[in-house]
């Protein structure tokens, strides 16, 4: 996990379809509804939710970011509910969670599609009712204005289909459906890509920028 308060988020390109996502985002950006952004990994999942983020009235809030594939299931309740001390080895104090972090920011689960059937049950009843239970309390918290973003690069109702993610929960993130294109779908952008990406490694490594080819 990580909270972002990084330089703006920008998407590199000039196709037809990177000015469609960047409408999207805008439109996203606008109001405060759950998202499900998808596509291929690598395709810039994050950095779509981090524009949304920044360009949304919450830009001044924190942005949390978790990658649920990458924090074991027995891990992640804790994390992202938070605990009270004693509630397990190690847990010497109370600790706040994830969510409630993110109090009138964003939250980003990436990789949602890796989240166990029993987490899924857990965030489905927090997106229910705004209400957490923290690993080891007998009752629950407000946690009232978080926005919720998700993404993944599974398709979720196959996963749906063969009882792996909740349907119900799936209708709850996909508010706003975002589908990144890869990269192959949008050919236009690769020299620009490449271009910046040339520019910026010849400046963070003090070279002079080398001459590229048409042919390459």
């Amino acid at each position: 996990m990580h909270t972002l308060a990084e330089p703006q988020a920008l998407l590199i390109g000039s196709s037809a379809a990177l000015r469609g996502i960047e409408e999207e985002i805008d439109c996203a950006a606008r109001s405060d509804a759950k998202v499900l952004i998808t596509g291929e990994s690598g395709v810039g999942k994050e950095v779509v939710a981090r524009m949304i983020h920044q360009r949304s009235r919450r830009s001044r809030s924190p942005l949390v970011t978790i990658n649920c594939a990458g924090v074991p299931d027995g891990l992640l309740e804790s994390e992202l509910f938070g605990h009270v001390r004693g509630s397990f080895t190690d847990a010497h104090r109370d600790r706040h969670g994830w969510l409630e972090q993110a109090q009138s920011g964003t939250i980003f689960l990436d990789e949602i599609g890796e989240m166990s059937l029993r987490m899924q049950a857990l965030l489905l009843r927090f997106l229910e009712n705004g209400e957490i239970q923290r690993v080891g309390s007998d009752r629950r918290h407000a946690v009232g204005d978080v926005r919720v973003i998700a993404a993944t690069n599974r398709d979720l109702l196959t996963r749906v289909v063969d009882k792996l993610f909740r349907e119900d929960l799936y209708y709850r993130l996909n508010v706003i459906h975002l589908p990144i294109p890869s990269l192959r779908e949008r050919r236009a952008d690769i020299s620009t890509l490449f271009a910046h990406f040339v520019r910026s490694y010849s400046r963070m490594h003090g070279v002079e920028e080398p001459a590229v080819s048409e042919g390459v």
